[in-house]
């Protein structure tokens, strides 16, 4: 096989099974469908793999397009593997539901340490306010 540069090397993978991590945190899993010299991606029958601990959840989405800047990792995924997982999972509901109680504490957590740092006068702006400085 020869080195092809840049996308032109995911030609190969075209119709083939892909899991992609989204610079904001997203899972896609999905088939390629199409790419572009900018790495844009085409995915089909994608599935949004959401993880809570050791449960997971796929929310299907369809056909995803995909700009190239916010690609973080993209792998193929085999098909013919047997999946040897200890993930569990559960039904959208039951996942949404874990995500939200999971940001919720995370919130929690970030309250408790910007007012203790506030109580030993430091603070540190919110991401919001960065134009004020």
């Amino acid at each position: 096989m020869n080195y092809v540069p840049g996308t032109a090397s995911l030609i190969d993978d075209i119709d083939k099974k892909h899991l992609v991590l989204l610079r904001d945190g997203r899972t896609l899993i999905g088939y390629l469908r199409s790419i572009d010299q900018f790495a844009n991606l085409v995915f089909h029958q994608t599935v949004e793999r959401i993880h809570v601990g050791k449960k997971f959840g796929d929310i299907p989405r369809g056909i995803f397009i995909v700009r190239g800047e916010n690609v973080v990792l993209l792998g193929e995924i085999d098909v013919e593997k047997p999946c040897d997982t200890v993930l569990q999972q559960v039904s959208i509901e039951e996942i949404l539901e874990e995500q939200r109680l999971q940001q919720q504490a995370k919130q929690e957590t970030e309250k408790v340490k910007t007012a203790a740092l506030k109580d030993r006068g430091l603070s540190i702006p919110k991401a919001d306010n960065l134009d004020e400085y």
